[in-house]
């Protein structure tokens, strides 16, 4: 697939896990997310907490979210869209390019076991803004933990 495919790639999963592995061709793979994400999201109440939390009824959110079944999401969120763009090009499975993504999955995964308790500027954010603002600090975790280990394993090969 050409680049700007890539893009299209996870912008599908982006919409909706297992739609890129279903472009790459991986209908197998492509099906389970699917399934995986529809039995998370019903069980964990998630549509419901993404209205309430855009409707600005943060405490409603609290009240019906299931934080044991949404916390398998930011992985299986984050792996889907990793595993899609992977898979779409092989110009894409470079060394450590999954780091940013799992940091990611990592800081949201967290940002929702706090989010309940944090707050900013007085406000309780609730189960879908604190996570996706810990999306930003996570990817830039491991992006930096990717390039140091690129720097420090490129500089050991040369040495060698």
């Amino acid at each position: 697939m050409k680049r700007n495919q890539s893009l299209e790639v996870v912008f599908w999963s982006i919409a909706l896990p297992g739609f890129g592995q279903l472009l790459n061709g991986q209908i197998i793979k492509g099906l389970a997310f699917i399934f995986l994400e529809f039995l998370i999201n019903v069980s964990s109440n998630f549509n419901t907490i993404i209205m309430l939390s855009f409707l600005g009824d943060i405490e409603g959110a609290i009240e019906q979210v299931n934080y044991q079944w949404l916390m398998f999401y930011p992985c299986l969120y984050m792996f889907a869209i990793w595993d899609a763009y992977k898979f779409s090009n092989p110009k894409n499975q470079t060394p450590f390019s999954f780091l940013p993504v799992v940091f990611a999955a990592y800081f949201v995964t967290v940002g929702l076991m706090y989010s309940y308790r944090i707050k900013l500027f007085g406000l309780v954010l609730g189960p879908v803004w604190l996570p996706i603002l810990s999306v930003i600090p996570g990817l830039l975790v491991g992006y930096i933990i990717k390039r140091l280990l690129l720097l420090f394993s490129t500089d050991r090969v040369k040495k060698a």
